[in-house]
This record gives structure tokens, sequence and C-alpha cells, in this order.
């Protein structure tokens, strides 16, 4: 127990600088951007005043590391600052957008596990067949196939020809659960492609890697049946790189929205970070790429307790 509360709190040290550093990426890449945010706002027939007073709300009349600091402090009391666009509390806009993206990604995440986990562990029973080798084709299709890609065979197939989805997500703060869902069917289904393929191609490789094992021959030598053999003697030991594998995509999913969210219009924190893009609102392009290096790198460090936690020999490499 005292190893495993020793590399919680490695984990932990490693997530805090590694945000840190990622904070000051995100800082110097907005601050490099080329041209000047506060012209880009107010167009350029703009007058000096309007665009020195701009600049000045927008605190770029003043250093760099100033500026950093501020925004920094601020973020660790949970203050984003405010949107130069809207003039609304940063906080506020992230708050029901982050909602709806997880609502997004855990939809996809309800379906694409549990297909992935089924359809792994059946290519690594069947292995070499024609269903195995149909798989593989399939999943190696899905991974090379950009989202956007997918996204519209989706719109074109289900909501132009057939009519049974809308093409748009057009969901609010009152819409209800059941409406919600049929909303974000085209968008998640178009998540489940692109991610499915991957965690299944794992859950094959753990499972018949073990196979190989001794222990797996022993029990086969034994009269177990193959198919108890996986689920009982090799599955839990390949929950480690499985449940890896599933946390990296569960972060996927929340990170990499941003395209999707684009091609369905969907009222997420991606299309947030799109919209302030072409808006130049800087503060709240910050404050959407640090939610999104967040939640990336504490689901990492779930993807590491949770592997350790199934398979402590981890804690031991060597």
């Amino acid at each position: 127990m005292k190893d495993i509360f020793i590399m919680l709190a490695q984990r932990l040290s490693l997530g805090v600088v590694t945000l840190f550093v990622v904070s000051l990426i995100i800082f110097l890449g907005v601050s490099l951007l080329p041209g000047d945010a506060a012209q880009a706002m107010l167009g350029q027939s703009a007058t000096p005043d309007t665009v020195a007073a701009l600049r000045a709300r927008m605190g770029l009349d003043q250093p760099g590391y100033i500026r950093y600091f501020t925004w920094l402090g601020g973020i660790l009391q949970g203050d984003f600052g405010v949107s130069i666009a809207n003039d609304r509390e940063i906080s506020d806009l992230l708050g029901w957008r982050f909602a709806n993206t997880l609502f997004l990604a855990l939809l996809a995440a309800v379906v694409s596990v549990p297909l992935a986990l089924t359809l792994g562990i059946l290519a690594a029973l069947y292995r070499n067949s024609v269903y195995d080798r149909a798989v593989n084709v399939i999943t190696l299709s899905s991974i090379s196939t950009p989202e956007f890609f997918v996204a519209y065979i989706l719109i074109l197939v289900f909501a132009v020809q057939l009519g049974w989805f809308p093409s748009l997500a057009n969901v609010g703060p009152d819409t209800l659960f059941f409406e919600r869902v049929y909303a974000c069917v085209l968008p998640a289904a178009t998540l489940t492609l692109v991610v499915v393929a991957h965690m299944m191609r794992m859950t094959r490789a753990a499972i018949i890697n073990l196979l190989a094992s001794p222990y797996i021959e022993m029990a086969a030598l034994k009269g177990i049946p193959r198919r108890h053999i996986i689920v009982r003697h090799a599955l839990p030991n390949a929950w480690a790189p499985i449940i890896n594998v599933i946390v990296i995509n569960l972060a996927y999913l929340i990170v990499g929205v941003v395209v999707v969210e684009v091609v369905f219009v969907y009222p997420g924190l991606g299309q947030l970070l799109v919209d302030s893009v072409q808006r130049r609102d800087l503060p709240v392009v910050q404050a959407c790429s640090l939610v999104f290096a967040a939640t990336y790198v504490l689901l990492n460090l779930s993807a590491d307790i949770l592997s350790i936690l199934t398979n402590p020999r981890l804690l031991h490499p060597k």
C-alpha cells in the first residue's frame, strides 16, 4: 500500500509539472499569433484610441510575463477571466459547453467500450479465421479514414437519404435526455467508429500475447474449454493494457471531438474553441486549451493508476 501512495504522489507531481509546462506553451502559442488581436477584433476602420483602449482591457499593453502570471494566478483561484467577444465570464461559458462535450464522449464510450472488448475477445478466440481477418480489415479501414469524412458519410446516409436522424446536433440547456441522445446519435456514431478499432486491436493483441503464457498452455492441457481460458484466465491478466488503451481513448473522445463538433454544429467545448479562434477571443482560446490539456493529463494519470491497481507487478518494473 505504501508503494501505491508513493506512486500516486509521483504521478500527481508529474501531472502538475506537465500542466504548468502546457499552460506556458498555450500562453506563448496564443501570444505569438501574427497580427494584433485588438486590431483584428475591431477591424481596420477602428481609431488608434479605440484599439489602445481594447489592448489595455485585454492586458496586451503589459509585459508577457506579467500577463502570464496574472492569467495563471486567476486560474488557480478558479477565475478564467472574461470573454472579449461577449463580455461574459469564461467559467460560465465553459460549464455548459464542457458538460455537452462530456455527454457526447460518455455516450460514445457506452457503445464503443463494450463493442471493442467483445470484438477483440472474439478476434483472439477465433484467431486467423475469416472473422478475424474481416474485422482487421474493417478496423484498419476505420482507423485510416478521417473523422470528418466518416461524419459526412453518416450524414449523407442516415440524415439525407434515410432521414432517420438530424444532420445537426442542436441541443440546449433545456433539452430532454432522450431528445439529447437522439440528436447526438450521429456524432456519437462517428466517434465510436473512430475509437472502437484501436481498442479492439489492443484487446486482441493483449489476449493473444497472454495465450502464449505457460499457465494458459497448462490450462489447455487440462482440457479447459478455450472460451473459459480466455474469459477466466487470460482476460483478468490482460486488464492492465486494456484499461490503459480504454482510458486513453476516453481522453481522445473528450479532447479530440473538435472536428466532430464542428461538423455537426454541436455546442460543445470544441465548437467554442473554434468560434473563439475565429473571433480572436484569446482568453477563451487559452481557457479551452487548458481545460483540454488538464482533462488529457488527468485521464492519463487515471490510466496509469488503474493499470497498476489491476497488475501490482507494474510497481516493480525489474
